[in-house]
C-alpha cells in the first residue's frame, strides 16, 4: 500500500463518519436544524427589539431560489404553475427540484471558480479556468463530500485533476499558494504576515512561511500535448525573506505535522485540513453557504474567519458547523437546510431597527455577470444557444466570445453581491452594446416575434413580459403604463415599441437584482 493510500485509510477510519452511520441518522436531517436556525435568529431579533420582515410573496421567493440555486431566472411556464399552486409543500418541492437539476452543479461551479481564480482575459488562463470549472461541476453534480473536494484540491497532481490549473495559475509559488488556499478553504488571511508579524492578529511571519513550506516541493512535470501535471519532490524549502532561516512546515497555529502515516507535505496538509477537529475548514464552508443564500456571512468579511473576527451569531455558527460535519460534509444538504428556513423566505422589505447582521429581512443582492447573462438569455434577449433551456441547465462556462465579452464588461471588483458597483461603463454595455442592442431589435429577437402573435392582446403581452422578467404578475400601474405605451404605437411601430419595452425591463433595477 502506498503512503498516500495509508493516509486516505487513516482519514476514513479515524476522521470521518462512515456513509452507513450518516444514513442511519435519518433520511431527512434538515428539518430539526432548519427549525433550530429560525429559533436562534428569532431569539436574537427579540433581544434586539426588532420584528422580522413578513414572508416574501411567491414570485419573489421563486425568483430568489432560482437565482441562488440554479443561477438564472425561472421560465414563464414554471412561474405560472408555481404562482397557481396552492400546495403547502410547494416551497420544499421547488428547492428539491432545483438542487437536483444540472443547473445547480453548473451554478456552484461558476461561483466557486470565481472564488478560487482571479478574473483574466488571457486566452490560456481562460482555458485553465474552464478546466477547473468543469472539474468543480463534476464534483457538485455527484454531490461529492466537501472534505473530499478540499483533499483532492490540495493534493492534485494529474492533468485530469482540475485543481492543477489553480497551481499553474499561481506559477507554483509557495507564498501565493499559501495565501490563496488559506483564504479559500480556511478563511484565514495569513498573507498579511508574509513580510512581518501581523499588527492586529495573532499570525506571525513564521506562521505564514511555515504554512507556505507545505507547497515548497511542488513542481511541474513534463506531460504530453501541453497538459499540466504536478509532482512532489524530495527536496525544496522556504526561507524567511531577507534571511537564511529555513522554515519547516507548520499548520496555522504553530503545530508541526506528524510523520506517523508518512506521505508528502501536501498530503499531510490535506489530512489536517479535513480533520473533524480542524477549527477552520468546515466553518469556512458554512460561512460561504450562509453568505451565498443570505447575502452576507455569519462572519464578515465572509473569507476572514480570524479568531479576532467573531460571528454575529456564535451559537448558530457552532451548531451549524457541527451539523455540516455530522452530515458528512454534504454541501447540498447544507444549502437545502438553509433554503428551507423561514429566514430565507422573508421579504427583502426594510423593517424598523434592522441591521444587516440580524437577518430580519432578506438582503438584496446584485446579479453576478454570469447570472445576468443567463437571465437575459432566459428572457429571450440573446440569440445564441447555451445548453438546453427546457431542462433548466444553461452552461455558465460556455466559451462564446459574446458571453465572455459581456461578463468582462459587467465584472465588478468585489465578490460581495450586496455591494452595488455597476457604474456607467457596465450600464452602457448593457444598454447599448451587444448582445442586448441586437436582441431587442424586432428583426432578431425570437421573444419579440412570439409577442407579436395576433392572438395576444397588449395586456397579455405586458403580463408575459412581467412574468418572464420579474416572476410575478404586473402591477396595476405597470399594466396601465405599459399598455398605454403600446397603444400609442401604430401597427408599423408596434414591433419597435415592444423592443423598447423589453429593453427597459431588462435594464431595470428589479431585473438586475435578486430580492
Amino acid at each position: 500500500m502506498s503512503r498516500f493510500s495509508m493516509v486516505r485509510l487513516a482519514i476514513a477510519l479515524f476522521l470521518f463518519p462512515t456513509a452507513i452511520a450518516v444514513a442511519e441518522e435519518g433520511a431527512d436531517r434538515s428539518a430539526p436544524m432548519t427549525a433550530r436556525i429560525d429559533q436562534l435568529l428569532l431569539e436574537r431579533l427579540k433581544s434586539a427589539g426588532v420584528e422580522p420582515a413578513p414572508a416574501a410573496d411567491d414570485g419573489e421567493f421563486l425568483r430568489r431560489a432560482y437565482l441562488d440555486l440554479s443561477g438564472t431566472i425561472p421560465p414563464v411556464a414554471i412561474t405560472r404553475d408555481y404562482l397557481a399552486d396552492s400546495s403547502p409543500a410547494k416551497r420544499r418541492q421547488l428547492i428539491e427540484r432545483l438542487l437536483a437539476s444540472p443547473a445547480f452543479a453548473s451554478h456552484l461551479a461558476s461561483t466557486w471558480r470565481e472564488i478560487i481564480l482571479k478574473p483574466t482575459d488571457d486566452f490560456q488562463q481562460l482555458q485553465n479556468q474552464f478546466a477547473l470549472q468543469a472539474w468543480l461541476r463534476e464534483q457538485f453534480s455527484e454531490n461529492a463530500r466537501y472534505d473530499r473536494i478540499v483533499e483532492q484540491f490540495i493534493t492534485a497532481s494529474s492533468e485530469q485533476d482540475g485543481p492543477v490549473y489553480f497551481y499553474d495559475a499561481l506559477d507554483l509559488k509557495p507564498e501565493q499558494l499559501a495565501a490563496e488556499t488559506s483564504r479559500i478553504f480556511l478563511g484565514l488571511h495569513i498573507q498579511c504576515a508574509e513580510c512581518h508579524d501581523h499588527p492586529f492578529d495573532d499570525w506571525k511571519q513564521r506562521d505564514f512561511w511555515g504554512y507556505a513550506a507545505f507547497f515548497a516541493r511542488v513542481a511541474k512535470r513534463d506531460s504530453a500535448m501541453g497538459r499540466i501535471s504536478l509532482v512532489d519532490q524530495e527536496m525544496g524549502e522556504v526561507k524567511i525573506p531577507e534571511s537564511e532561516e529555513t522554515v519547516a512546515p507548520l499548520y496555522p497555529g504553530g503545530s508541526a505535522p506528524s510523520d506517523r502515516f508518512g506521505g508528502t507535505r501536501r498530503q499531510k496538509l490535506a489530512v489536517w485540513m479535513v480533520a473533524r477537529d480542524n477549527p477552520y475548514t468546515a466553518r469556512r464552508a458554512v460561512n460561504w453557504a450562509w453568505a451565498h443564500l443570505f447575502g452576507r456571512g455569519l462572519v464578515e468579511p465572509v473569507d476572514d474567519l480570524s479568531p479576532l473576527n467573531a460571528p454575529s451569531h456564535p451559537a448558530l455558527m457552532e451548531e451549524l458547523t457541527q451539523y455540516f460535519i455530522d452530515s458528512g460534509y454534504d454541501l447540498r444538504q447544507l444549502l437545502r437546510t438553509l433554503a428551507m428556513t423561514d429566514a430565507y423566505a422573508r421579504s427583502s422589505q426594510n423593517v424598523d431597527g434592522q441591521r444587516p447582521e440580524l437577518f430580519a429581512n432578506m438582503a438584496i443582492k446584485s446579479l453576478s455577470p454570469e447570472q445576468l447573462y443567463d437571465a437575459i438569455l432566459r428572457l429571450g434577449l440573446i440569440r445564441e444557444t447555451v445548453g438546453d433551456l427546457s431542462s433548466q441547465a444553461p452552461q455558465p462556462f460556455d466559451r462564446s466570445q459574446q458571453r465572455l465579452q459581456f461578463v468582462a464588461r459587467m465584472r465588478t471588483v468585489s465578490l460581495d453581491r450586496t455591494d452595488f458597483e455597476t457604474g456607467a461603463p457596465q450600464a452602457l454595455a448593457l444598454m447599448n452594446g451587444p448582445p442586448v442592442s441586437l436582441a431587442t431589435a424586432p428583426e432578431t429577437s425570437g421573444f419579440l416575434k412570439s409577442l407579436e402573435a395576433p392572438f395576444f392582446s397588449d395586456e397579455q403581452r405586458v403580463e408575459l413580459i412581467a412574468l418572464a422578467a420579474y416572476s410575478r404578475q404586473p402591477t396595476a400601474e405597470e399594466r396601465q403604463r405599459f399598455s398605454e405605451y403600446l397603444a400609442t404605437a401604430s401597427p408599423n411601430e408596434k414591433k419597435q415599441a415592444l423592443g423598447d419595452l423589453l429593453w427597459a425591463v431588462a435594464a431595470s433595477a428589479e431585473f438586475m437584482l435578486n430580492h
